[in-house]
């Protein structure tokens, strides 16, 4: 059981990065597609804004909304971002290298991404699952044929979504994308809830504690580093150095 002092230090403070944001180191993939441009799998995120700060190479974030499709730029010291349901493909045009700030750490993790794959891989969970696991279990060269095969069927599916004369298949992946991620919705509610929102509500309570003169929470003051746990792991648009998180 926890003692009201501990509570109260508990909730002064919070232990992750600040906003309860994820942090990677992130090569783009420079494996050609079928179009002619290196790069990788098209996606979007439900729940979870993404922010790029380039810090090597040159490329370019293929993006697809309601509002059209766009394509931004990405040169050293860019930084550009995008809300959930924007659907985006990273374009590697020079050993693009980039840090990536996720909204909500431990979400997109948690399956907080669904690639654009052609309608009949989006019926359900157990399909989806099948057209994009890579399992790790297999020599890297196996995980390597896999992940490139998932990013060729995802394209398949964007270059339809962009093509499409109407907003109508976009809808409708979306509502695709949130029905095979809503089995997992309690889960990510749990991982909110002890990631961002107890992130806010820390700055709450230390705002509550200054109007009162209070500054024992100052007191609680600590300094962390780490270096990432995963080096090169294959993600959606490249090879990923990624941390532990909170």
């Amino acid at each position: 059981m926890v003692s009201a002092e501990g509570a109260g230090r508990v909730a002064s403070g919070f232990p992750g990065l600040p906003g309860a944001v994820a942090v990677s180191h992130l090569s783009v993939y420079d494996w050609p597609a079928a179009d002619g441009v290196c790069g990788g799998s098209p996606h979007l995120h439900l729940t979870c804004s993404e922010a790029y700060v380039v810090t090597g190479g040159r490329g370019a974030v293929q993006t697809l909304t309601v509002s059209g499709y766009e394509v931004t730029p990405l040169v050293p010291g860019t930084v550009a971002w995008f809300t959930p349901g924007t659907v985006h493909r990273l374009v590697d045009e020079d050993d693009l290298r980039i840090t990536v700030l996720m909204q909500n750490d431990g979400l997109p993790e948690a399956g907080d991404a669904v690639l654009t794959l052609p309608p009949e891989y989006l019926t359900d969970p157990e399909t989806y699952a099948a057209a994009t696991a890579v399992p790790a279990d297999v020599p890297e060269e196996e995980r390597e044929r896999i992940v490139r095969t998932r990013r060729d069927l995802a394209l398949e599916g964007y270059r339809a979504l962009r093509d499409a004369g109407g907003p109508e298949p976009l809808a409708a992946f979306h509502r695709a994308a949130a029905a095979l991620v809503r089995p997992r919705l309690a889960h990510w509610r749990k991982r909110w809830e002890h990631g961002a929102r107890a992130a806010a509500a820390a700055t709450g309570d230390q705002l509550d504690r200054l109007e009162r003169g209070d500054v024992s929470h100052l007191a609680d003051a600590v300094v962390r580093s780490e270096q990432p746990v995963e080096y090169g792991k294959f993600g959606m648009c490249g090879r990923l150095d990624v941390y532990r998180g909170t």
